[in-house]
């Protein structure tokens, strides 16, 4: 059975929620905060990150969007076949989500990577705050036009989502300007199967 890396608050709750919507038999080991920088896990894992999947042969693979597309080409059936148009959409939308959005987070945690200066890193903290701001609109008024779900229809692309959306408590942004994405936070957390994975994640629902 293969092995789901993960760690609480990170990414891997993307791949954690896909695997359990289509009912993956993987296995989920979550380390906690700091192990993913140890000898143990880096023997699997070079990078030091999560999400990571071995596989039962000790193949490895990293990075969410790409274990994403593994779970859903290898146990998602017809629904999750790539080459469909709403394949070829939920690639985006993750290669989008999984860059851009989730990368726009970094000088928020570590200022001091991108300027010296107190002046300056507080100008890169406020640019960095614009920026996600008009990311998590953008989302908001993909998905207010969309309905229910980010792509029309449920798809992976909903989980990274929704993973980004917890992240908002971490910055100086507010979930309340962004209408749709709090109406989609709420359908995500009344899903069982979110719940079963931010569960086995050590996680819980922020609603």
């Amino acid at each position: 059975m293969p092995t789901l890396y993960t760690m609480p608050g990170t990414c891997a709750l993307a791949p954690n929620i896909a695997a359990a919507w289509i009912d993956a038999p993987v296995e989920v080991k979550v380390l906690a905060r700091g192990d993913h920088k140890k000898d143990a896990y880096l023997s699997i894992n070079p990078k030091g990150k999560v999400p990571a999947l071995q596989m039962d042969d000790g193949e490895v693979l990293t990075e969410a969007a790409a274990i994403m597309a593994w779970l859903g080409a290898t146990y998602g059936g017809e629904g999750y076949a790539r080459d469909t148009k709403l394949g070829r959409q939920e690639a985006e939308a993750l290669s989008w989500m999984t860059t851009e959005v989730h990368g726009a987070f970094g000088p928020h945690f570590a200022p001091d990577a991108y300027a010296d200066s107190e002046a300056a890193q507080k100008e890169v903290l406020a640019k960095t705050y614009a920026r996600l701001d008009a990311h998590f609109a953008r989302m908001d008024e993909i998905l207010a036009r969309a309905g229910e779900w980010y792509l029309g229809e449920r798809s992976f692309a909903d989980a990274y989502l929704y993973t980004a959306v917890r992240w908002l408590d971490l910055v100086p942004l507010s979930l309340d300007d962004y209408p749709a994405l709090r109406a989609h936070r709420d359908r995500m957390e009344a899903d069982a199967d979110v719940r079963m994975a931010l569960a086995r994640q050590k996680m819980d629902p922020q609603t």
